[in-house]
Parts: C-alpha cells; structure tokens; sequence
C-alpha cells in the first residue's frame, strides 16, 4: 500500500501516495466574455486536479510525473545507474522521475531528455534537442548515453481533433515510430514503456511489440483521469528486432 510523503522524501520516492493527506477543495470557474464553455471546463478540471495541485507543491514539471512514479512502482524499471531516455520530454515531468530513481544527479545514471522543443534544464538530465525521426539521431543518443539505453520511455501524443478515432490511429503511429526508435537504441532486456489510447487497433501495436520482448502488459495508473482513453504499455525484456 502507498504511504503518504514523509519529511525528508523526494517529489518522487517510491511507494509514497501524492495525494496522502490533501484536503479535496472545488474551485469554480465563470465563464468570462473572452473565454468559451469547453475553456471553462479544462480550467475547472486543472485547478480542481489533485495530481495538478500535488505536482506544482511538490517542484514538479507536470502532473504526468505521477502517472511515471506509479508505473515504476509496479514494474521497477527505473533502477540506480541505469540509462534512460525520455522522447518528447519537454516540458519534463518524466525527465524528473527518471533522475531521481536511477540517480543521475549524482551517481552513474545517465537520463537524456530527447525533443524537438526547448526545454528548462533539469539536474541530472541531459537535453538532445533532436528529431527522433532524424537519421543521425540513434547515434547521437548512443553517444550521449555512452551506450545503449536501459529504458525508453514516451509520453508523446500528437495533437488532438476531437476525433476519437481518429486521435487514435495519430497516437498509435507515433507509439510505432516510438518502437522503431528504441529497437535501435536499447540494450538487450531493455524496457519500452509509452502512451496508447484505447481504441480498437492495439492488437497490431502489441503484436509489433511482442516480435521484440520477452513481456508485454497495459497498465492505467490512477493519475490517468478516469474519462481519457488513454493507456501505457510497458515491455520488458528487449530481445532484438523482430527476434
């Protein structure tokens, strides 16, 4: 069971509960003149969002940081010393993580932060701005991780229309590519982890998956609102392309 936070823990600790001890407050939204009802609705739900109010107390980039901590502390990916990269990272919050538990703030960890965005430098993290789908882009990771990596990880999704499925076939084309990406750079019994929404087509992402790990599951962790469809895949034990 998750503990609350105790004096003396980082944003990040494992098993600790974000939400242990905070007092649920509503905080309603008018509709102003210069500002629509579907506006309203998103302000509302961000400033009525525990994990929303629990990153910004706690010096985190974003609340997607919670969704991180929960997968790994059921998985147990991110480990001391290990190399990981985070596609799209910007504006962060899965950078943060990911530093904090395989430690390279101070240790032997390596975390590179890949995006085609600026981003705020963090500790412990190094910043390759690049585009994943850039030839030369693998190696300049290589390099900057002085190896292959233990863990992939992305968080990315592509802008939305409104379009359920259609927001779907986007996402599950930019988890592929993401795939593609980590087959090349991930060391053998790495870790894919990344964001799919539900929506009819998964067999073929799983599938695609399954030809190059060993193990393959979904997981929705509870900082994932409840109305979003979307998911995360964790797959561990890289085997190689296509093995």
């Amino acid at each position: 069971m998750a503990q609350p936070p105790k004096k003396g823990h980082t944003p990040t600790q494992r098993g600790v509960d974000p939400l242990a001890g905070r007092r649920a407050e509503t905080v309603r939204v008018k509709t102003a003149k210069k500002r629509s009802l579907s506006s309203a609705r998103w302000l509302a739900r961000q400033l009525n969002d525990p994990y929303v109010a629990a990153a910004k107390d706690a010096g985190l980039r974003s609340r997607a940081a919670y969704k991180l901590t929960e997968i790994d502390d059921r998985y147990g990916f991110l480990k001391p010393g290990g190399r990981v990269v985070d596609l799209g990272a910007a504006p962060g919050g899965w950078s943060q993580v990911a530093a904090d538990r395989v430690g390279s703030q101070k240790g032997p960890g390596k975390v590179v932060a890949l995006d085609v965005l600026e981003m705020e430098p963090l500790p412990g993290v190094i910043q390759l701005k690049a585009d994943m789908h850039a030839a030369d882009t693998p190696e300049r990771l290589r390099e900057a991780l002085n190896g292959l990596a233990d863990v992939v990880l992305s968080d990315m999704a592509a802008p939305t229309t409104g379009h359920r499925a259609t927001d779907h076939l986007r996402v599950v084309a930019l988890c592929e590519l993401a795939i593609v990406f980590a087959q090349e750079v991930l060391a053998p019994g790495g870790v894919f982890v990344a964001k799919v929404f539900q929506g009819g087509t998964e067999k073929s992402l799983l599938d695609m998956l399954k030809q190059s790990f060993s193990e393959v599951r979904h997981v929705k962790p509870k900082a994932s609102r409840a109305e979003s469809p979307e998911t995360y895949v964790v797959a561990r034990g890289f085997t190689g392309p296509g093995a």
